[in-house]
């Protein structure tokens, strides 16, 4: 049993933006792509918990982007898992260069929901354990964005490329949105070094998720609503690029 899992890749052309710097979007989804991985290695696949109604879902997320990979670059994407809390199952997360260096490492709180309620679920009833392990290494686990006063700035409407596995708007789409948000003429200035997502409530296929965000001194605050109901808050760091185009 492998108590931390890896892979190695090159970042393609598909993976970077306009800066040849891989997205924020396309590193949730190698984090997603290596949790469901390693949850399968360590016993707690589809056959206990898709295949039996639960879903694996993820609460929280923070990221500390020490160095964003470029174009053409191979670099090691590894996980591990916490100690279980109960409900919530912590993993940690690291980028690791050709050098040895750490490029990107961040923190994640997951959790099991019923696919018909959409209700949490408990790990005993579907006999899903994850053995948990230590590097020394971790980035804490995020401890929740604080409410914020912000005025409405964007909307946008759930796609059908958006929905995942799951039935609900991917975790990785959300800080997509969020850079939409923000819009071209921010982002072509100011890069990301830090950031975490709250996942309060899911949202499904066809929704209109309303943004309401402001910028303070390179300091990001967004949160997304359905109607009334907050659905997802972020909290983000910008710092000014080093190189424009």
């Amino acid at each position: 049993m492998k108590k931390i899992h890896s892979f190695t890749r090159k970042i393609l052309a598909d993976d970077v933006d306009m800066f040849r710097s891989m997205r924020y979007s396309v590193f949730l989804r190698w984090l997603q792509e290596a949790s469901i991985a390693h949850t399968e290695a360590l016993g707690a696949g589809r056959d206990k918990t898709l295949d039996k109604g639960a879903l694996w879902v993820i609460a929280r997320v923070s990221v500390e982007i020490l160095r964003m990979p470029q174009y053409d670059e191979v670099v090691t994407f590894r996980t591990w898992a916490g100690k279980t809390r109960h409900v919530l199952f912590p993993r940690y997360y690291e980028i690791i260069d050709a050098e040895g260096n750490v490029a990107v490492r961040a923190s994640a709180v997951w959790l099991l929901m019923d696919a018909k309620t959409r209700k949490m679920a408990f790990p005993d009833k579907y006999g899903v354990r994850i053995a948990d392990t230590s590097t020394g290494t971790e980035l804490p686990l995020p401890a929740g964005v604080p409410t914020q006063d912000a005025p409405p700035v964007y909307r946008h409407t759930v796609r059908f490329q958006d929905v995942d596995i799951n039935g609900h708007m991917n975790n990785s789409k959300y800080i997509d949105v969020v850079e939409d948000a923000l819009g071209f003429d921010f982002l072509h200035d100011f890069e990301l070094t830090r950031f975490e997502i709250d996942y309060e409530e899911e949202i499904r296929g066809g929704k209109r998720v309303s943004l309401f965000g402001k910028c303070d001194d390179g300091k990001i605050y967004f949160e997304g609503r359905t109607g009334n109901k907050v659905c997802f808050r972020v909290g983000a760091e910008y710092t000014h690029r080093a190189v424009l185009y």
